[in-house]
């Protein structure tokens, strides 16, 4: 029989390499200065030269293009393919770069025909002279070219460039495989997971590696692609301000612990799962990162396991955020941040953000590990247990309310605590009074404010939150979030059940499960008629 080892003892006995490194980076580009339709007609007009801002200006500048991309591959040796719709366009990636091991160069070009936010020109004749109007409100299709690289710095990325105004580019950068390149010129020995590092002879300097990524190093990256590939807009152009800016489309934050053996990463993974299935509603779970969520707020916020074949992932989703929790393949565990959408956040997208956005997805990942070791070693002490559920006084005289396991209202509030909701940035009694009446099934309004302060009160002398400085902004302390763990978990899977096992023969319990139950009872029965009280008995 394998016994289930505590998880804070598997990560602290049994990972020999921990790596927080930034993994898929995408990144926008685009012109600032031709934004608008206004921008689009002053740079015909005035940077070209030309009295009328017709649309067969775009056409040329789109054709000359293509034909500086077909000399350009013909001068280098470059292959083109052209990619089919449905094609996985990373798959057919890697096929070539196995065939093809360029260094420092483009490895292939790919074309696809894909839907774009372009300009569309619309001829207006107005008072015996033609005008042109522009307009940026619906999506076309054209030809994007796809430049597959191996970059000096970065290992295999794309740039993809749009063919029609404003010709936007869209990047794609790793950093993982950065981190290799500079273990390598670093002469650091080291072996790889897939996306990943599996072993490394210098662990401090790959995480000082990983450390050390930051926009400085992808605005080189990118200037030194724009100067050696063929472009919509020229250097001349460029020149004048007419260039393009990097903004974060999608951004991955990664922690990967990597187990001495296969069967210690299977342990924590699995029970992971199992004690996450249950937090906060049944059917989803609030992740809130100090933002008020209410109906009308986009997206989805909810816990789910997916499955993919036989292997199993965590996913918590917050707006657009994601945080996904994965056992790789068969000895990593990986912990995840995925920024869809940095607005989500209270940042804009700019890559001055980049920083930022990495030290929030390591503190989330982090964070996400803290809670699962305390979840999984949440027992209480008797006199801890009698401390909440029986009335006290603090050490300053106050009267602290019990908090009664079972009593509706109290359960409800330890669920809504055991949400994930208030982790990170705590919450204010209007946030909770929400949650709390949503699970109580009852009108906001018969929940009042008022009652929600008592709770509020109670929860407070009792030590399960506190009140940060002079704010109205509480936190769940760690004795708190034992505490409300614990009685959510008895509640809902032994006391529950038990009751509906106890009292409902046709109830859809195993028969294992209800026998076992039912001896339970019995010997609950033989204890009380025998008379002696528990504690005593125990003494």
């Amino acid at each position: 029989m394998v016994i289930m080892a505590n998880i804070n003892d598997l990560l602290r006995d049994h990972v020999n390499l921990e790596v927080e490194c930034i993994d898929r980076l995408y990144l926008n580009g685009y012109v600032p200065r031709l934004q608008t339709s206004g921008y689009l007609v002053r740079f015909l007009m005035d940077h070209l030269d030309k009295p009328i801002p017709s649309p067969a200006l775009l056409g040329q500048m789109t054709q000359r293009f293509v034909r500086a991309v077909k000399e350009f591959a013909g001068r280098n040796g470059i292959p083109m393919v052209k990619f089919k719709h449905g094609q996985r366009k990373d798959d057919i990636a890697n096929e070539i770069r196995k065939k093809r091991p360029v260094r420092d160069g483009v490895v292939f070009i790919g074309v696809a025909q894909e839907k774009a936010v372009a300009f569309t020109g619309h001829k207006q004749n107005n008072k015996g002279y033609v005008r042109f109007d522009y307009r940026r409100d619906k999506s076309v299709y054209v030809n994007s070219y796809y430049f597959y690289l191996d970059d000096k710095e970065f290992g295999p990325a794309f740039i993809k460039v749009c063919s029609y105004a404003p010709w936007g580019i869209k990047l794609c950068l790793n950093g993982h495989e950065w981190a290799k390149r500079q273990l390598v010129r670093r002469g650091i020995a080291f072996e790889s997971l897939d996306n990943g590092f599996f072993r490394c002879d210098n662990p401090e300097a790959l995480q000082a590696i990983c450390d050390s990524l930051g926009a400085k190093d992808i605005e080189r990256f990118f200037h030194r692609w724009l100067n050696r590939l063929p472009l919509p807009l020229d250097r001349k152009a460029r020149a004048a301000g007419y260039s393009w800016r990097l903004s974060i489309w999608q951004m991955e934050v990664s922690l990967t612990q990597v187990f001495d053996r296969p069967l210690h990463g299977r342990m924590f993974f699995e029970e992971v799962i199992r004690d996450n299935l249950d937090l906060g509603r049944p059917d989803r779970v609030q992740l809130l990162f100090d933002r008020k969520i209410t109906k009308r707020t986009p997206g989805r916020f909810r816990t789910r396991v997916i499955q993919r074949g036989v292997h199993p992932s965590l996913r918590i989703e917050y707006k657009k955020f994601h945080l996904t929790q994965y056992f790789k393949e068969g000895r990593a565990l990986r912990t995840e941040s995925t920024f869809n959408d940095p607005r989500d956040f209270g940042v804009k997208k700019s890559l001055s953000n980049f920083g930022y956005l990495q030290t929030l997805g390591r503190h989330i990942n982090r964070r996400l590990l803290d809670v699962q070791r305390v979840s999984h070693n949440c027992g209480l002490s008797g006199e801890s247990v009698e401390r909440v559920v029986q009335p006290s006084v603090t050490e300053d005289g106050q009267r602290a309310p019990g908090l009664k396991f079972g009593d509706c209202r109290v359960m409800s509030l330890f669920v809504a605590l055991t949400s994930f909701t208030h982790l990170l940035h705590g919450f204010r009694n209007r946030d909770l009074r929400a949650l709390v009446a949503d699970l109580l099934e009852a009108d906001p309004n018969a929940y009042s404010p008022g009652r929600m302060t008592y709770d509020l009160r109670r929860l407070r002398l009792k030590g399960i939150i506190f009140r940060q400085g002079r704010t109205n902004r509480y936190f769940l302390t760690p004795y708190g979030w034992k505490v409300t763990r614990l009685f959510a978990r008895l509640e809902a899977r032994v006391f529950r059940p038990a009751m509906t096992a106890f009292t409902d023969d046709d109830a859809p319990w195993p028969a294992a499960l209800v026998a076992a139950l039912k001896k339970v009872d019995a010997q609950l029965d033989l204890l009380i008629s025998s008379g002696v009280p528990t504690c005593q008995r125990a003494a």
